[in-house]
């Protein structure tokens, strides 16, 4: 799954992608410094894992995973080609979520491309530029499909999903807020509108600011915009972001007790971007491997089965499944057999996230 970074040049996007990755993309204080987007794949911060390993000592440790893309900075006429919007267009076309910077502290050494500091006028800036790329798409779409309709009227379906969200395109807003039924989700899936991908705000503040950003104004303003749109928003200094990824995880752990903060940053950006697309992780635990898999929520054993081994899926028979914290609290699976903590659980079940499974089979 790829989340795309986003956002208005200088804002601290790439950054931002340097501190979640440490890949070194470059960062510089002028616009159109990234081009071609640069990719990370970060492991997403899950302390079972941890607890787990300490229990069963094993030979591998594997994370679940997600993939950063690094995204163009955009300006003003995107649609229409300005600066590389293009390309940032087609680069955005291919995530799966988006996590849009926006700059919420003022610093006269970095330069802003509209040459002062506002985050509902940058968000909008880039919003309008995906909307105007939708409807576009959307326009053409409903021309084709209204040809068809006189062919076969099942076409009437897709007519009224393209028309509800032209509507609400054409008053700035995006396509994610619109409500469609399932029959009309299913009949514009493959249309895949910029503006209809989950989108998580990660406001870029100073190290001053932190000290009392419930009360930050500008936070504020992101946070009650990003309510109209059911989005998240994540406050965090990427200045600070950056020294921390620099560090062994012994002083990393320090420097976030003298900042009073119970986590980074950017582990919250990594989970929250594993949630923002629906994402949970199962289990499995062993002296070969203690490792996470990831699934979309609402998985049923033996689809979650074939994530390991298609086979397994295949000759799906069940799954013996405890949950972390009943394996946590009791100490030892054994312990958790006596107590009769262990479920058998057929093909229906829907998988939990933090279940430990191991799963039966016969091919």
């Amino acid at each position: 799954m790829k989340i795309g970074i986003v956002g208005l040049p200088n804002v601290g996007k790439s950054t931002l992608f340097n501190s979640i990755t440490n890949a070194g993309a470059e960062c510089a204080n002028y616009p159109f410094c990234t081009i071609e987007p640069n990719v990370g794949v970060v492991p997403v911060p899950d302390e079972r894992l941890d607890q787990l390993s300490k229990m069963y000592n094993p030979q591998k440790t594997t994370h679940a995973i997600i993939e950063f893309v690094d995204i163009a900075g955009l300006v003003k006429g995107a649609s229409k080609g300005e600066g590389l919007g293009n390309k940032f267009l087609s680069h955005i076309r291919e995530v799966d979520a988006i996590a849009h910077v926006v700059r919420c502290f003022e610093d006269s050494n970095i330069v802003h491309v509209d040459g002062n500091i506002n985050p509902l006028r940058d968000i909008e800036t880039i919003n309008l530029e995906l909307i105007f790329s939708d409807i576009e798409a959307v326009e053409k779409r409903l021309d084709n499909t209204k040809k068809k309709l006189k062919a076969d009227k099942k076409y009437q379906i897709e007519i009224d999903a393209l028309e509800k969200i032209k509507q609400v395109l054409e008053q700035g807003k995006c396509a994610r807020i619109v409500e469609l039924t399932d029959e009309e989700k299913e009949a514009i899936k493959d249309l895949y509108l910029l503006t209809a991908k989950p989108v998580l705000y990660i406001a870029n503040v100073s190290e001053k600011q932190l000290e009392n950003i419930e009360n930050d104004e500008m936070v504020n303003k992101v946070k009650e915009f990003a309510k109209t749109e059911e989005a998240k928003v994540i406050p965090l200094c990427v200045k600070i972001e950056e020294e921390l990824s620099g560090l062994s995880q012994e002083d990393k752990k320090e420097m976030l007790e003298a900042l009073n903060l119970d986590e980074s940053g950017l582990d919250k950006v990594v989970k929250t971007s594993y949630d923002l697309l629906g994402l949970m992780s199962f289990l499995t635990a062993g002296e070969p491997e203690v490792r996470a898999w990831t699934i979309k929520k609402g998985t049923k054993a033996p689809e979650a089965a074939g994530k390991i081994h298609t086979d397994i899926e295949r000759g799906f028979i069940r799954a013996e499944i405890v949950s972390y914290n009943d394996l946590i609290k009791e100490g030892t699976m054994q312990s958790c057999k006596e107590h009769g903590l262990v479920r058998s659980e057929g093909k229906e079940y829907i998988m939990q996230d933090g279940d430990i499974v191991l799963f039966r089979f016969n091919v």
